[in-house]
């Protein structure tokens, strides 16, 4: 049984091959749809250090609490979006985010 205030270690599945498929891009803006608790996101943050802005969104507010711990060094790049991908379009659109370089849903 695990302690609700024991902290677990969360360890994203297909990371390096998610960071493959940018491995040669400039990135800007990057969204990520399913954030969960930013191990993806922290392996594209410590790749790609040209991100301007960061986007996460989850519907499951203990893991945007996990991410936000994660993301920390990140802070100034980083917004996480309680909510589902499906609204991206209003998202962006609230933001006046016109283009994105590269997104995923993992």
């Amino acid at each position: 049984m695990t302690n609700k205030n024991e902290k677990r270690e969360h360890i994203s599945v297909l990371a390096n091959e998610a960071l493959s498929f940018f491995a040669d891009m400039q990135i800007g803006v990057f969204f990520e749809g399913t954030v969960g608790a930013g191990g993806h996101a922290k392996a594209m943050l410590e790749a790609h250090p040209e991100i301007k802005r960061y986007i996460g969104c989850d519907l499951d507010p203990e893991a945007l609490e996990i991410a936000k711990e994660t993301l920390k060094p990140w802070k100034d790049k980083v917004e996480l979006i309680h909510g589902n991908f499906a609204q991206l379009d209003e998202y962006l659109k609230e933001r006046k985010i016109k283009t994105v370089d590269g997104f995923f849903l993992t």
